[in-house]
């Protein structure tokens, strides 16, 4: 059972007070002052804590300031005992962090009736934090099994072609995800994909996209074809039937033997190719609209050759959209960036938006696949 400690240098007052509340069945602990309290409550954690303003160790007041500054207690109803009747009174005990009042000389009835209400609130603000525990804890087994859906970096030496990735989710469960895989001996998929919004429902979806993808089930589909892709999981993910959420997409599939790439995005930030002879990086994007919100909409595709010695980025609108005290980073930065550090490191990359936002935590998901090809 939840205990009550009482706190009061008046042994009168001390013993009225756990007599009452143990008539009624109450668990009572008792503290001759501040810092006996400061001690008992730290051994105990109770629920409820009757505290005197004016005791000579320690006052009510600073009792009260250390318990609410301390997370142990963050449930912990607060009622402070005072004889003073007075608005400001009232204000400084509210200012200290105190729940509730309870007047000198003690009435029964209002005794009773505070500490009810309080035990209530200790017990609704308890139950809400262990809710909200279990749900941090769905969120992050469910963030845990995301990431580890993700492909490992890759080198095929054989095609010169390596593959390696950043990924750094938001504080919210997020809708990127990315994979990359042959589908047959001369053809490699690469694809992101970003759903809208946050939270389980994002999460789930994407999931849903990246299985159909990788297991090759999209029916009558040929994959190495970027529209019919496309096309296919527009008719599979309307957003009619998934809770009004789309998705954007950027796929492309790469042939080493004639190094040609083929490629469509749906509403998705352009793929950013970048050759060692030229520096302004090239952008690898179709005008199609985002995946499920047109039923029967038609996709284009492109192509282009690799050149040597060049990166490919494919990414989230995650890397770019990254605020700070300067405002937005962007698209044009971020395009400002790779023309002075070619092929630059994923980790350098990070870095500097990290340092461009002013500490590590972004916004949103942080997605970022580097092609390398030889």
């Amino acid at each position: 059972m939840t205990a009550i400690l009482i706190v009061d240098d008046d042994p009168t007052i001390r013993l009225v007070l756990k007599r009452s509340l143990e008539r009624q069945g109450y668990t009572v602990e008792m503290a001759s002052g501040g810092l006996e309290g400061l001690e008992k409550a730290h051994l105990l954690t109770p629920g409820l804590i009757i505290c005197d303003w004016m005791m000579p160790d320690m006052d009510g007041l600073e009792v009260c300031r250390r318990i609410k500054a301390d997370p142990k207690f963050s449930t912990t109803f607060f009622i402070l005992l005072t004889a003073r009747t007075e608005v400001e009174d009232r204000i400084q005990g509210l200012d200290a962090g105190a729940d509730e009042f309870l007047s000198k000389p003690i009435d029964p009835n209002e005794l009773r009736a505070r500490v009810r209400a309080g035990l209530r609130l200790h017990q609704l603000s308890y139950d809400l934090q262990q809710q909200t525990a279990r749900l941090r804890a769905e969120l992050a087994e469910a963030a845990s099994y995301v990431r580890s859906l993700l492909p490992k970096p890759a080198d095929f030496p054989p095609h010169q072609i390596a593959i390696e990735w950043c990924f750094l989710p938001s504080q919210e469960l997020g809708g990127d995800s990315f994979n990359y895989h042959w589908l047959d001996e001369d053809h490699l998929a690469i694809y992101l994909l970003d759903v809208s919004g946050h939270g389980v429902g994002s999460a789930l979806l994407s999931v849903s996209v990246m299985n159909q993808l990788r297991s090759q089930s999209l029916p009558d589909t040929d994959l190495r074809q970027p529209d019919a892709v496309l096309r296919a999981l527009n008719q599979s993910f309307p957003m009619g039937s998934h809770h009004e959420m789309y998705f954007t997409l950027w796929y492309g599939v790469y042939q080493p033997g004639s190094r040609l790439l083929s490629f469509a995005s749906a509403g998705h930030p352009p793929a950013l190719l970048v050759a060692q002879s030229d520096p302004i990086p090239l952008e690898l994007k179709t005008p199609n609209l985002p995946i499920g919100i047109l039923p029967d909409q038609d996709f284009a595709r492109d192509e282009v050759r690799i050149p040597a010695n060049s990166c490919l980025y494919v990414f989230s609108d995650g890397v770019y959209e990254v605020s700070s005290s300067e405002g937005i980073w962007g698209i044009e930065n971020w395009k400002s960036f790779l023309s002075k550090h070619a092929c630059v490191g994923l980790d350098h990359v990070l870095q500097h938006i990290q340092s461009f936002r002013g500490k590590a935590d972004l916004e949103d998901d942080f997605s970022l696949l580097r092609i390398s090809f030889g």
